[in-house]
């Protein structure tokens, strides 16, 4: 029995030295059926990763379906609609980090969309991002951000079904030549305002109020030129309902009322919704100076602030339809850390239709994924992290993704939040830590402990609160730092699991385990270990990366996306060296989590990170 379970030990300890994650079941719609081989080096692991945003079901604790469940969760979504395509209906743009824009295909006659790219076209695009028709050709051209507070111009050099972007100006420029600047802070926009055939460029102020371009000419290709009008449009002047004060904001416009004339939406800072702000006038003779009204009026969308209004017809029915997404503002912005997404639709009247336009695995903000088995019936579940519990601002909790398909195709039901200590920043390591057959896990915090839980025997089939129980809390301690972020792995193939943590300097901690398998005794050997300094966080993980029976390390970052270091000595004597970071699109305090979700005998890559979601990426082997 001693050996039965000492093999036991090392299969679960493989789990927490590697099996940290996911992949797409054989038949996946999508997935590449031509033969491949197991990665042989760290770089072809990284070459044989291939971004999977539905490889498998995922189920909502409703028991709904989650669409599109790795998408990397939102936490500042900038939404804009546009026919990119020429097919007659709305595709969705969304940004959610500075410098690239994701592109959601719609795909049916209802309002579904398919994400297709989280860089679209590989456009730079900095803080904030238009569509419009700059040259009157028909077909849509892009402004941006221009690093730091202009305004670029890209030309659709395609056409209206096929969109091809070049550079066209590095920055909007008035009648004088002068650059136009745009405070970043701020999302401008453009429309035809009174109808006389020039694009109007409005410029918000961080003062409430709003500036007025008027197109006069273009340059000489074809990029119209900028006449300065008035720095206070029609004597708007926005005041938030917090302290009475101004801030950042995007504005909006649609025509609300289907009179033929555009409003005007406006976002700030200091504002817990939408406010509208009505053209009394005509499309010839616009006239906004009446009053904002909060929006929709009698039943206002209230969200943590700086909301971004995105209006379109969306269902084809005459009127006007909006997306919000929520940036956070002045109005405890935890509130919108998973509802941030928010659609709107008008029938005889306004309604709010979800908070989760793009239904996705989104667990608040840094989420930090694990793999083990947490049932004992022989297939990966995934465990969850996250800074803050989006219902409780006091804690945070772990979310479990149990799977109830098979170890060759898995399916995950996502259960209710588990809340195992009152802390911030909860992140798991699993591993057999007393050789009884049942997974145990260390939890680092968001403070320099980490704390010792363990399975209880027979409790498989129970709720996950009742499969562990607490021993020890703390139970290892940090010399410096918080973050604390633990993986277990036997680093030295003496059957027992070792201890390294990461933590917030981008330091990792190396504890070896002087005692054994069934009583564990964690020894510090250097709190920075190998003299690693990466960043403003560490996250790390354990795998065999390139099949030669010891283990290499991943490590996520802040910036740096998530970093290899090869084995380069042996299962027993442990030498790592730096390889660069992986080739995927890795997000903000990236981490990482290995495992082989698909049975077929190599690791596949889970990603969480700073927007609270996940990314997937299936090891599909080397070609």
């Amino acid at each position: 029995m001693r050996i039965a379970a000492l093999l036991l030990a090392l299969a679960l300890s493989a789990c927490a030295a590697g099996l940290d994650g996911g992949a797409s079941a054989p038949g996946v719609p999508g997935a590449d059926a031509r033969i491949a081989r197991p990665a042989r080096s760290v770089e072809e692991f990284g070459r044989a990763l291939v971004r999977r945003v539905a490889p498998f079901p995922v189920t909502d604790p409703d028991g709904k379906p989650v669409r599109e469940p790795f998408l990397g969760g939102f936490n500042v979504p900038r939404p804009q609609f546009a026919d990119i395509d020429g097919d007659g209906d709305h595709d969705l743009f969304v940004q959610e980090v500075a410098g690239r824009v994701g592109f959601f295909e719609r795909t049916d006659a209802g309002l579904e969309f398919t994400w297709r790219t989280d860089r679209f076209a590989d456009l730079e695009v900095g803080e904030w991002y238009r569509f419009v028709d700059l040259d009157d050709d028909g077909d849509l051209d892009l402004v941006a951000e221009q690093l730091f507070s202009h305004i670029r111009a890209y030309r659709n050099v395609g056409d209206a079904r096929s969109a091809r972007f070049e550079l066209a100006v590095d920055t909007l420029r008035d009648v004088t030549g002068r650059p136009i600047f745009s405070d970043r802070q701020n999302i401008p926009n453009l429309v035809d305002i009174d109808c006389d055939g020039r694009l109007d460029l409005f410029l918000g102020q961080i003062t409430g109020t709003v500036v007025r371009y008027e197109a006069a000419g273009t340059d000489a290709g074809g990029i119209p030129r900028f006449e300065f009008v008035t720095d206070r449009w029609e004597d708007i002047e926005i005041v938030g309902m917090m302290a009475s004060r101004h801030g950042a904001n995007t504005l909006s416009f649609g025509d609300v009322e289907g009179d033929g004339d555009l409003d005007l939406f406006w976002g700030d800072f200091f504002e817990p919704g939408v406010l509208l702000i009505r053209n009394r006038g005509t499309c010839e003779a616009p006239d906004f100076r009446g009053e904002p009204e909060p929006f929709p009026v009698g039943d206002p969308l209230l969200t943590s602030g700086y909301n971004a209004p995105a209006p379109a017809d969306l269902d084809g029915d005459g009127d006007l339809d909006m997306a919000v997404g929520v940036l956070g503002g002045a109005f405890n912005s935890n509130r919108s850390i998973v509802d941030n997404l928010y659609l709107l639709r008008q029938g005889t009247t306004w309604s709010v239709e979800t908070g989760r336009l793009l239904a996705t695995i989104d667990v608040g903000s840094d989420s930090v994924p694990r793999a083990v088995d947490l049932d004992g019936d022989g297939d990966l579940d995934l465990v969850v992290g996250n800074k803050i519990d989006p219902d409780r601002n006091e804690t945070g909790s772990l979310r479990v993704f149990r799977n109830v398909g098979t170890a060759t195709r898995p399916a995950l039901v996502e259960e209710v939040p588990w809340r195992p200590a009152e802390s911030f920043h909860p992140s798991p390591a699993f591993g057999d830590l007393d050789a009884d057959g049942t997974p145990d896990f260390l939890l680092g915090r968001w403070n320099r402990h980490t704390d010792r839980w363990a399975g209880v025997e027979g409790a498989a089939g129970r709720g996950v609160a009742e499969r562990f129980r607490e021993v020890a809390a703390p139970y290892v301690e940090l010399t410096r730092g918080s973050n604390s972020s633990p993986a277990l792995a036997d680093l030295d193939a003496d059957g027992d699991l070792d201890l390294v943590v990461g933590e917030a300097s981008g330091t990792l901690n190396l504890y070896r385990n002087e005692g054994t398998a069934q009583a564990p005794r964690f020894a510090l050997v250097s709190d920075e270990w190998n003299g690693w300094r990466l960043g403003r966080r560490a996250v790390p993980a354990f795998g065999d990366l390139d099949g030669d029976g010891d283990l290499d390390l991943l490590v996520g970052t802040d910036l740096q996306g998530v970093l290899v270091f090869e084995n380069v000595g042996t299962a027993q004597e442990a030498s790592y060296e730096p390889r660069g970071a992986l080739p995927i699109p890795a997000p903000v305090l990236a981490a990482p989590a290995l495992g082989d979700f698909d049975a077929d005998g190599d690791l596949d890559l889970v990603v969480g990170g700073m927007p609270g979601g996940l990314l997937y990426f299936e090891n599909a082997g080397v070609r």
